[in-house]
């Protein structure tokens, strides 16, 4: 029998050929596509073809070879552009973890571009939802309707010898961004493209970047990603992306759609056009939980084809997912295949579609093993050792869900970690009033208390004041309170502890007192963030003076409270902050790399002194004085014939500090947004009257 295939090139076969194991997925060649899926448990697996909408399924092949856990099969005639599924035989016993189901078409794993979207309606659930027994019962209803399915995709150039950044950890400026809302409300952005991959890549997005001074995009997800039911029930959808379907898919809702042009070409374009206006790119990348949710979530992919070897089921009951993620479920990397899943998506993203570096979100999760986190478990291993990953930049998100989920600083060697001991620390200082300065220098100082160990070095620690989940900076000095009604939760979600400070007056105000203190605690904070050791996070549109309307938690609010608004942008808060980098780039006050005092290299004379206003050094009962609200850092530079001073006053009041012998020269006052060619000019001998809530950093003249 041979059956018409309208997208797969004319007719095609009745049955597959044996085909090979590797690689797993689709691969297309002159003569037909050869299909590769991994499933220890099953019993049979079935290939499905649809027509080129995927509305309509064409024709059901048996996979005819299984190689160790691998089922393949090669159907010749096939063409790029053919849409396909899985159905998965095998026992359905969700009380022994097994959820097989094929009545369920499940989407590749190894899809990297999709056809369709999830429609949320019972038959996307492996069980009938109405009955007793829910997840126990067994749903003969196809789903293949209302869910996405893979189309194969033609080979794509090699990206590992194009000329890329290669910006060194000393010199990274992160700059996190959400690719869709960055340029959804962005006038010189052409319509058709924003909120777009290319739109990303547009000149005036390009070029506000370059004059900001970062130096590495980090992206928020760009998997391909699914909304969760209970947002499709409020209208709500996940903007962030945190729900991944597809790992090596890039998500076709932020392509363009020009025809011809497919989501995975326009990233790689995009890519290459940062890359040549010198930005690295990062991914955050979602490896410890799937959008297939808790045991009472779709099947649309892993839980089909494997559920007991793809997530860490729970030992004394399988039916149920141990649950580090916190978000239903965990993938479990402890399984060699599953872990071959993740390295594959990876070197991918890197040798094919041109990535600089990845950030894990809740990177503990990718570490567990029986016995806990484990730094030097498999994935982290695989990682040092592969040719194509070893050198990319890893960063960590150093805590998830489990009991010991925080683990700042036990990350391996060569691994970044987002520090929010440095961000509780900043905002305590300046936004709390309760002194903390012996907390503050030692966030300025690199956070050697997690991080000087095993080799590793200041830039280790991410530093950031704000992040994509919480208040945005200008929130952070207008709201003392979360205000999250839109989410659809009673103000429920989102955190608590915001160690933010609304000046007097929640939300939005008229006062210009208020406003000036507001803007003067943005400036410090973010003066603070440049002149620190490590690597600095900043958030886009923080630069801006982007406002989420106290909202803490935007995670589903893919509309103007999350998009950027160019129109109303802060220009000299951005110049402001492009000084800061600038001044970073050139000055380095903090050396940015090298732990204080100097271990490895005495001769280079350069050490650190903490000094009360008065000029006298800190004492311990001083750094332990719960209201002292000054501190001065004085760094002696023998290399550079220069010192360096950074004044520090969160009082609301000027404090005048006594500096050590010489003329000093201010490079920066944070109590101006703008350069003050007079203050700069001025030689200060003996002292400088620091304003209120101001950061100084003042240069020395011998």
């Amino acid at each position: 029998m041979i059956a018409a295939d309208s997208n797969a090139g004319g007719a095609l076969p009745a049955a597959l050929e044996r085909g090979r194991a590797r690689p797993l997925g689709a691969t297309p060649d002159p003569d037909g596509v050869n299909f590769a899926v991994f499933s220890q448990h099953a019993e049979a697996i079935e290939l499905c073809t649809f027509d080129a909408s995927g509305a309509r399924e064409l024709h059901r092949y048996t996979l005819p070879e299984r190689t160790g856990h691998v089922w393949h099969g090669y159907l010749p005639g096939a063409r790029p552009g053919m849409v396909y599924g899985y159905r998965a035989h095998g026992p359905y016993r969700p009380a022994d973890g097994h959820r097989f189901n094929p009545n369920k078409l499940l989407l590749d794993p190894y899809a990297r571009q999709t056809v369709g979207q999830l429609v949320w309606c019972d038959p996307v659930l492996g069980y009938r939802p109405d009955h007793p027994e829910q997840d126990l019962s067994f749903s003969t209803t196809d789903n293949s309707p209302f869910v996405p399915k893979a189309r194969v995709a033609p080979d794509l150039p090699d990206a590992s010898d194009e000329r890329r950044p290669q910006v060194a950890p000393k010199d990274i400026v992160l700059y996190e961004l959400h690719v869709r809302g960055y340029t959804m409300r962005h006038s010189q952005v052409a319509p058709e493209l924003r909120g777009t991959y290319a739109g990303l890549a547009s000149d005036a997005v390009v070029r506000h970047l370059q004059e900001l001074g970062v130096t590495t995009l980090s992206l928020l997800p760009v998997h391909q990603h699914v909304s969760e039911q209970r947002l499709h029930a409020r209208h709500l959808a996940n903007y962030w992306g945190y729900n991944s379907l597809g790992y090596l898919c890039p998500h076709p809702g932020y392509a363009s759609g020009v025809p011809g042009v497919s989501p995975e070409s326009e990233f790689r374009a995009m890519v290459r056009a940062l890359h040549q206006a010198g930005l690295e790119v990062v991914l955050d990348v979602v490896f410890n939980h799937t959008a297939e949710s808790d045991e009472l979530g779709p099947t649309l992919s892993l839980r089909g084809l494997d559920n007991l070897s793809y997530y860490r089921c729970r030992s004394e009951s399988p039916r149920y997912y141990e649950n580090f993620s916190g978000c239903g479920n965990t993938l479990n990397l402890t399984h060699p295949s599953v872990l071959q899943l993740v390295l594959d998506s990876l070197r991918h993203w890197v040798g094919k579609m041109g990535v600089d570096g990845f950030r894990f979100d809740l990177a503990p999760t990718l570490g567990r093993t029986s016995g806990g986190f484990d730094p030097a478990a498999a994935f982290f291993q695989a990682i040092a050792q592969d040719p194509v990953l070893g050198g990319v930049k890893l960063i960590a998100e150093p805590w998830d869900c489990a009991p010991d989920g925080h683990q700042l600083g036990r990350f391996p060697v060569g691994w970044l970690e987002w520090n929010d001991r440095y961000r509780d620390g900043a905002r305590g200082y300046w936004l709390t009033q309760n002194g903390q300065r012996d907390e503050l220098a030692q966030r300025l100082t690199g956070s050697a208390d997690h991080f000087d160990a095993g080799g590793r070095n200041p830039s280790a620690s991410v530093n950031f004041v704000t992040a994509h989940d919480g208040f945005t900076l200008a929130d952070l000095v207008s709201y003392q309170q979360r205000h999250n009604e839109a989410n659809g939760e009673a103000n429920r979600d989102g955190s608590t502890n915001n160690l933010s400070c609304n000046c007097g007056v929640e939300g939005a105000s008229n006062d210009p007192d208020v406003l000036e203190q507001r803007r003067r605690l943005r400036r410090a904070l973010l003066a603070t963030l440049m002149f620190s050791q490590g690597t600095p996070m900043l958030t886009a549109g923080d630069e801006l003076g982007r406002t989420q309307l106290g909202n803490n938690n935007a995670y589903c609010q893919d509309n103007p409270l999350s998009w950027i608004n160019w129109e109303q942008a802060d220009q000299r808060l951005a110049g402001f902050v492009a000084r800061l980098i600038a001044l970073r780039r050139a000055r380095a006050p903090l050396d940015t790399d090298r732990w204080y005092p100097e271990r490895t290299d005495p001769s280079a004379n350069r050490r650190v002194r903490w000094l009360r206003p008065d000029g006298a050094p800190m004492s311990t009962a001083d750094w332990h004085e719960r209201n002292g609200h000054a501190l001065g850092c004085h760094i002696a530079d023998a290399q550079r014939g220069a010192d360096t001073a950074l004044l520090f006053n969160a009082s609301p009041e000027p404090i005048r500090f006594e500096l050590p012998g010489g003329h000093w020269r201010v490079l920066i006052d944070s109590a101006c947004d703008e350069p003050s060619p007079a203050a700069a000019a001025h030689r200060h001998l003996g002292s400088y009257l620091l304003p209120g809530r101001t950061v100084a950093l003042l240069q020395g003249e011998r």
